[in-house]
């Protein structure tokens, strides 16, 4: 007879599942294997094949329902020998690890953001979560200052863990400017299982986001002289530029003070300005100026005494004679 297959298990990640051995120690011919399967939730129930002629010492066994308990039976084969059936015992939802979740972190704002999703379980091309096998699922999140700790994360005072259902959570309440590290394992209470971490991933924090009063203070100060000065400067401008235009397209004319005073006057009032005399209407007469010596002056006052007429009334009628002849050379 041929030896058992020795070392036999079953290794299974996230759902994918092969079952493994080490060779019987055999020196003559080749060696092949069986494997098959038999449900222990359905009784008599017979083994289904699984894989025959197996010339690796591995067959996949993902092919059994995830939800199943199951027998599975291993015995190598020489030509016409045969060993013994080896047993074992597999039931993936149990007996599956849960693998690291993806994950993803970024710095904002003085906290970490911190993004995960997974682990999958793959069926051919299709890969879906593997949340969706079990009927309760966490996310724990294990941070820590960088280089504060080398202990098991579990049992390291300087860790500090959040659980959540969701895909994401924020990280707050962290010194600023300080590198913190990030790991991310699934946790499965209802199966009291709990998976592998994610690889470690550090960032730095920012400041916490919390502006100074005095920051706050001098924006808006700045902020309302910046405005002002645009509003006089843009105001100035305006003006400067209506100025000019007004000048070049409208240019300014003072009207006369004396026409004002002239169209101010009612029609009725007398003309400013005399006319002009006309040359024909013009009376004139001739004036004719004699002049005497001073001698004969003298001389003739003793004539005159001597001419003085004896009769008065002679020398006034000469006088208003003279008079109205001397009025008429006036005019």
């Amino acid at each position: 007879m041929i030896p058992k297959p020795r070392n036999a298990r079953i290794t299974s990640v996230n759902l994918h599942s092969t079952l493994q051995w080490d060779a019987p120690r055999f020196p003559e011919g080749n060696i092949t294997y069986t494997v098959r399967s038999k449900s222990i939730n359905i009784p008599g129930d017979s083994y289904d094949t699984l894989g025959t002629r197996l010339r690796l010492p591995e067959c996949d066994v993902s092919s059994l329902s995830v939800y199943g308990h199951y027998v599975l039976q291993l015995r190598a084969e020489a030509g016409r020998l045969r060993s013994p059936w080896l047993t074992l015992r597999f039931k993936p939802m149990d007996d599956t690890t849960v693998g690291p979740p993806e994950v993803r972190l970024k710095s904002e704002s003085g906290a970490l953001h911190v993004d995960f999703s997974g682990p999958f379980a793959g069926h051919g091309q299709d890969r879906w979560p593997l949340r969706h096998y079990y009927g309760s699922w966490n996310y724990r999140i294990f941070y820590w200052k960088k280089g504060s700790t080398d202990t098991d994360l579990a049992s390291a005072s300087r860790v500090a863990q959040v659980d959540t259902k969701h895909n994401s959570e924020i990280l707050s309440q962290l010194e600023p400017w300080t590198v913190y590290c990030v790991r991310v394992q699934a946790v499965i209470p209802e199966w009291n299982k709990t998976g592998e971490l994610s690889k470690e991933l550090c960032e730095q924090t920012t400041h916490n986001g919390v502006t100074p009063v005095w920051v706050i203070v001098t924006i808006l100060v700045g902020s309302m002289l910046v405005v002002a000065t645009a509003v006089t400067a843009c105001f100035f401008s305006s003006f400067y530029l209506y100025r000019l235009t007004k000048h070049v397209f409208c240019p300014s004319y003072v009207f006369p003070e004396h026409l004002k005073e002239f169209l101010s006057k009612p029609p009725s009032a007398l003309q400013p300005f005399p006319p002009l005399p006309n040359e024909e209407l013009l009376v004139y007469d001739k004036l004719i100026v004699i002049s005497e010596e001073p001698q004969s002056l003298g001389e003739g006052s003793g004539d005159e005494a001597s001419r003085t007429p004896e009769h008065p009334e002679d020398s006034a009628q000469g006088a208003s004679d003279s008079g109205v002849g001397a009025a008429s050379g006036k005019t």
